[in-house]
């Protein structure tokens, strides 16, 4: 037995997770499947909390909002970041306290607000519109709600352009240019109790050095706001610490995010006089690489290229489809082989963008085969979908040799759910 990555190890030519086979999981529960390993995510969790002892970690609920991921994290002491209502009622009812949810999201419904004044959340404005909207709702609901602002501190985190979220021109988050006067609107305004300071500069980000001018832009804030008179209790700096999803390839860890960003905010609020509380929201550091997404080879082609047909596409994985991005692919049951020839993994879907894998040296490949597909846990069941009318896949959770099915596959009738055929159709 030796490990080929983190907790994935070869057992007799065989890839286990958790010391199961991969195969043997197929055979028992059907492909494709999602399948994650619950000591490796707590395990995650863990190593961020030794990191960040003083800080509060807020799962990131976009990366897997499955209800037993969800618990499991709970479990941890984990809070939430949470960017709709259907997360935070996730969020709530996987017993995460509510005082520990912060609402995000750049374009909440009158809904939305009223679920999260209804529930006593935290909410992240995310404009001046926001707030008025929520001071509103709070006012006739009798509610104070405590609030804090996204600012976009417009930092480059050299990441892909769909995953950087604190450059200017993104969508998320008020320029940190207005943001004291955001404060000094919300100071003014009934409903609304402004308490904290939040922002997020992306994701899968490798380098770590934005972290740092990302910290000292939103501590120059919090100086100014608490000088207005904002009690500042929280400072949130969102996550989007990076994985290695190609393998051998060496990524920052949460140890060394520590050591870059505390020394700034434990300075900064020294000189301040104040003592906020640092979250951090981490998700795919927590989840990524806890998970295998395991399909079957459906079909041979050989043309421009030799293509491996599987059973899974991107309405189960569209990271490839989305953002180009690498998922280690292993034969499961011919782990051990060496290369033989190159070949793309392509999915089901009838789409020419439907391709998991480009040009991948693996052992020869025949109908029948397993392709395991590594680092799946995040923003992987989460962003399926049912297009070309097929069905989502089950989730299982393996602990201590034990398998739990976490969500069962789809059938024909979850295609049907809440479809309603007029009756001049019968």
């Amino acid at each position: 037995m030796f490990t080929i990555k983190n907790h994935l190890e070869i057992e007799d030519g065989q890839l286990t997770i958790g010391g199961i086979p991969a195969v043997e999981i197929v055979k028992q529960y059907g492909s494709p499947v999602y399948v994650s390993n619950e000591s490796r995510i707590r395990d995650n969790f863990r190593r961020y909390k030794d990191a960040f002892p003083d800080a509060d970690l807020y799962y990131a609920a976009k990366a897997n909002s499955n209800l037993t991921l969800f618990k499991i994290m709970a479990s941890e002491g984990a809070g939430a970041d949470v960017f709709s209502d259907g997360e935070l009622y996730l969020a709530l009812m996987a017993g995460i306290p509510r005082d520990k949810i912060l609402f995000n999201g750049n374009s909440k419904s009158d809904r939305e607000l009223l679920m999260a004044v209804k529930t006593g959340v935290r909410v992240s404005l995310d404009s001046i519109d926001e707030l008025r909207t929520l001071s509103r709702i709070a006012k006739k609901e009798k509610k104070i709600v405590d609030v804090s602002f996204r600012v976009n501190p417009d930092v480059s985190p050299q990441t892909h352009p769909k995953i950087s979220t604190g450059l200017k021109a993104s969508k998320f988050g008020i320029p940190h240019e207005e943001a004291v006067h955001a404060y000094k609107e919300a100071l003014d305004l009934p409903g609304v109790n402004p308490i904290g300071i939040h922002c997020h500069i992306g994701s899968q980000i490798l380098e770590i050095s934005p972290f740092s001018e990302a910290m000292n832009k939103m501590m120059d804030l919090v100086e100014q706001i608490s000088r207005l008179g904002v009690d500042v209790k929280f400072v949130d700096m969102g996550s989007g610490l990076g994985i290695p999803y190609e393998k051998g390839k060496a990524v920052p860890s949460p140890k060394d995010l520590a050591d870059l960003i505390l020394p700034i905010f434990k300075s900064r609020c020294r000189d301040e006089g104040i003592s906020p509380k640092l979250i951090l929201e981490p998700g795919r550091y927590i989840m990524g690489d806890s998970t295998l997404l395991l399909t079957t080879v459906n079909t041979m082609k050989e043309a421009a290229k030799k293509f491996v047909g599987v059973d899974a596409g991107f309405n189960l994985l569209i990271r490839p489809a989305m953002y180009d991005s690498y998922h280690l692919a292993v034969v499961a049951n011919k782990a051990d082989k060496k290369p033989e020839e190159i070949y793309s993994i392509v999915g089901p879907i009838c789409e020419s963008g439907d391709i998991l894998a480009h040009d991948r040296e693996l052992p020869r490949i025949e109908k029948g085969d397993i392709i395991a597909f590594f680092d799946a846990g995040a923003y992987g069941f989460s962003m399926s979908s049912q297009y070309n009318g097929r069905t989502r896949c089950a989730e299982l959770l393996i602990n201590d040799g034990m398998i739990d099915v976490i969500r069962k596959a789809e059938s024909y009738d979850d295609l049907l759910a809440n479809q309603l055929v007029p009756s001049r159709f019968l």
